[in-house]
């Protein structure tokens, strides 16, 4: 963009201003100014300044950029036969992760980003401006720290995820396999990253085992964040509000409890609905949370086992269709909300200060983007530099 552009002629703007009355902060008849990246005045049409290019989007929608707060992004090869026989009956276990394990591990550092610029390209094209990107397909100090410095080429916003399932080298050493994520690998894999996750579930890690993980990660100036309560009721919910996390996520499975204690804590529920299609696992309550007052996130869970989808728009219309959200309750969870779980106020909305990461729909309303599902309604995509 120019030094200044005018945004106009927009059918519906969905800005997300905290301040207005309605979720979406609905405007019609909408215009916006971007200048030196940031959003710099948003209004009536008709009261639009001068600026130095005008875009007139023809009475299309416009909405921020989606972010992705949950993607594993960096891997080699795919599991298409594994998918083959999870929709012939086989239930889904997380050790088929060890399977991408060994083929990221055998990839080259030019294989793995080309594969990264691959995804994040196809993110884009469907909307997504902001993606967080994991690790987890190395478990080795090497394949881990590379992991993260591939993803830090394409965003800020990387995890460490040492604690995605033990090694199959400490198969028959659980905690010693702990002792190297918290230890060496976490050494290596900091600079790298923001974030540190750990897998709390059934065949991956415990919760005293998560606890250590994620103080370990914190004592390194690495936020934490959690998989819990996908594939059954467990501890991961419960100790996500315990250490008052930013994130938890998948929260398939949750009790009243649960569903309390991330309320008080305030830590966002984000939720991975693709993840659900894919394994014809239940679909978690969108419903429930929101009307318990939780935050909700909603995230692709891009990664080539449990959830091969990069398209959030896609998510949308499963979280209405499947989850009992409204459109704009999912619309608001895959912008602010996934902000909310990166800790971010500068993506996810349309405000003055805000990064001018926007989307510009085919069509007059975001409605459509559950309304239509499947159908390619992302016309333009524009990220700030």
């Amino acid at each position: 963009m120019s030094a200044s552009t005018l945004v106009t002629n927009i059918g519906e703007l969905v800005a997300n201003d905290p301040s207005a009355d309605d979720l979406l902060g609905l405007r019609t008849d909408a215009a916006l100014v971007v200048e030196d990246g940031r959003v710099a005045w948003v209004g009536d049409a008709a009261d639009a300044p001068a600026a130095d290019e005008v875009v007139d989007v023809g009475a299309r929608a416009v909405l921020p950029g989606f972010v992705d707060s949950h993607s594993h992004l960096v891997f080699a090869g795919d599991r298409a036969q594994e998918f083959r026989a999870r929709v012939a009956g086989e239930a889904y276990a997380a050790g088929g992760i060890r399977t991408t394990v060994a083929a990221t591990r055998a990839a080259s550092d030019e294989d793995l980003a080309a594969g990264v610029a691959r995804h994040v390209e196809e993110m884009r094209r469907q909307g997504t401006t902001t993606v967080e990107i994991k690790s987890g397909y190395g478990l080795t100090v090497d394949d881990e720290a590379r992991a993260l410095r591939v993803a830090r080429g394409f965003t800020d916003e990387t995890t460490f995820l040492g604690a995605h399932v033990v090694a199959p080298e400490h198969a028959e050493d659980p905690g010693g396999y702990v002792d190297l994520v918290t230890g060496p690998m976490l050494e290596a894999a900091a600079p790298h990253a923001r974030w540190i996750d750990v897998f709390c579930e059934r065949g991956a890690f415990d919760a005293d085992q998560a606890r250590t993980i994620l103080r370990a990660g914190e004592a390194a100036g690495l936020r934490g964040r959690l998989h819990a309560n996908q594939l059954g009721h467990g501890p991961g919910a419960a100790l996500a509000a315990e250490l008052g996390l930013v994130a938890v996520d998948h929260c398939t499975f949750l009790s009243a409890d649960d569903v309390h204690a991330l309320r008080e804590a305030g830590t966002v529920a984000t939720l991975l609905p693709g993840v659900e299609f894919s394994t014809r696992q239940p679909y978690p309550s969108g419903r429930r949370l929101l009307d318990a007052g939780v935050t909700v996130a909603i995230a692709s869970d891009c990664n080539p086992g449990s959830c091969y989808t990069s398209s959030l728009p896609f998510c949308i219309a499963l979280a209405v269709r499947e989850m009992g959200m409204t459109p704009s309750e999912a619309v608001w969870a895959a912008t602010a909300g996934g902000a909310a779980a990166l800790d971010r106020t500068d993506v996810g909305r349309l405000v003055p200060g805000s990064r001018a990461d926007l989307v510009v729909l085919d069509a007059p309303s975001h409605v459509h983007l559950a309304y239509r599902p499947g159908v390619p309604l992302v016309a333009k995509t524009l990220v700030s530099r």
